[in-house]
Order: C-alpha cells, then structure tokens, then sequence
C-alpha cells in the first residue's frame, strides 16, 4: 500500500507483471496437457495437420474405445492399482511405526538413522536395480505383484518415514499423557489416540507415495515380463506397423491413467495442504 502511494507507475507495472509470470508459468504447465487431451481425440490422420487445422478437426472417441477394448491395458490398471495400494499400505503401516518411534524415543542413533532414510529416499533407482533384480528373482516373486511391491517399498518407506517423522515431533505431548494416564498401552497410544491426529499428514504422504508407485517405470520394466503396469504397457503401445505409432490411443491412455490422480487430488486437497504444512511451524 505504501508504494501505492508514493509511486502508483511503479506499483501497477509490479502487477502487472506479476500476473503476467503467473499466465506464463499456467499456460507453460497446461499447454501439454491439454495438447495431450486434444490429440486423444483426434483421428490418427489428423495429426499431421496444420497446428488450426488440428485443433478444429472433429472429435471422436475412438482412441478410448480402442484403449478400453485393449486387454493388456485393463489388466495394467489392474496390476498399478494393486502393486501401488499394497506398497502404501505397507508403507504407511511401517512408516507410522518408525515415524513414531523417531518422532517420540531418544535413543543413540536417532539422528543417524534419519539421515540414512533421507540418503535411502533419494538414492538412484538404478543403482540398486542389479542387487534388487537378484533379490526378488531369489525369492520367486519376479513377474508377481508381490516383487512389485518389494520393490516399490525401496521409495515408499523412506518417503514415508521421512515425512511423517517431522509431524509426529511436534504433535503435543499431552496427548500420549492422557492416554497412558488411562492406562493406555504404545500402541494404543498410536492407533486410537495419534493415528486420528495424524490423518491429513496420512493422507498426504500415502497420496504422494501412491503417485510415485503408480507413475513407476524402470522397476516394472525390469521385474516383469508379461503381468506389467500400465505406464509399461502404455510404452509398449505399437500401431499396425512398426513405422505407425498410435499417438491418439498413447494420448488416450495416459489420460485416463491421469485422471484418477486428478479426482484423488481434488478429493483430498484440504488434507494434502493441511497435511504439507503440519510441522512446519512450531507452536
């Protein structure tokens, strides 16, 4: 408001430019999708219109049709959304025990061990691709959703305690006081006093974790062979020949792997906003 006053030039010029970033940065974000959700319903000849020409070429449904009637692509999204439930279950199950553990409990190596699940969370995937190939090939879990989900707990887990460590710190104490007054046990504590307290840093960490696993490439291109997710079998999409690529049906597909994150996010979002701001501020 001050410099409003003093020098109103400048102070609209500010603002102008600051929505003028803001249309930049929208339309640089939203441009490839909506080029993406155009091309899906577009015929395959289509595509080599002129950039008008395309945009105002007639609609059809086809390529979703074609999608849909693809066996292989029913049966990924089949596989996704098991590997990618079963692992955030898992993960959030564990991580809460861990997270409380680190968040509540002095004991040596607290720091240590934080510093090793934040170093595990952004370790390269394909470093450990060899010892991991090894591992669930030995236990007889290759091409299963359960060596899927081995696998996929290598990112989940970490993720997981990482996060909710920092939520459990600052939940106040008095909470565990009363409960253990009333003869609580730990893990009473936990399930009926902290796991409610905890939901919208739950909910956030399991939405961002089921993202990653269901988004996961390398690790279901590598330990699978005919039971694959759906961004495997996405990338395995091949037209007629091997010179036609289906652009309107890999167009097609994506979308509607896309927008069930979409529905997740707009579902959850007062949790997800409560649950990344939770434990940034002390009180």
């Amino acid at each position: 408001m001050y410099l409003k006053r003093t020098n109103p030039t400048l102070y609209y010029l500010q603002r102008v430019g600051f929505y003028a970033l803001v249309v930049v940065i929208t339309l640089y974000l939203l441009i490839p999708f909506l080029w993406a959700v155009l091309t899906s319903f577009r015929k395959a000849g289509d595509l080599f219109l002129q950039p008008l020409a395309f945009a105002t070429a007639p609609s059809t449904l086809g390529n979703y049709i074609d999608v849909f009637a693809n066996p292989n692509f029913r049966l990924g999204l089949l596989y996704s959304l098991i590997t990618a439930v079963g692992a955030v279950a898992i993960a959030l199950l564990f991580g809460s025990f861990a997270a409380y553990a680190l968040g509540r409990f002095k004991f040596r190596g607290k720091s240590a061990v934080l510093y090793i699940v934040l170093a595990v969370s952004v370790f390269p995937q394909i470093a450990v691709l060899g010892g991991l190939y090894t591992l669930i090939n030995s236990l007889g879990l290759y091409n299963t959703p359960s060596g899927l989900i081995l696998a996929y707990l290598i990112f989940t887990i970490p993720f997981t305690v990482w996060v909710l460590t920092s939520f459990v710190r600052d939940l106040p104490g008095e909470l565990e006081e009363a409960a253990l007054v009333d003869g609580a046990s730990p893990l009473q504590t936990l399930f009926l006093v902290l796991f409610p307290v905890m939901m919208p840093a739950l909910v956030t960490t399991g939405l961002l974790a089921f993202i990653n696993a269901w988004n996961e490439y390398l690790f279901a291109l590598t330990f699978t062979s005919t039971r694959r997710t759906v961004p495997v079998v996405i990338a395995n999409y091949s037209g007629a020949t091997q010179f036609d690529q289906p652009w309107g049906q890999i167009m097609a597909a994506s979308i509607v792997v896309t927008i069930p994150l979409i529905i997740l996010v707009l579902v959850f979002q007062r949790n997800i906003v409560s649950g990344l701001t939770a434990g940034a501020v002390k009180g």
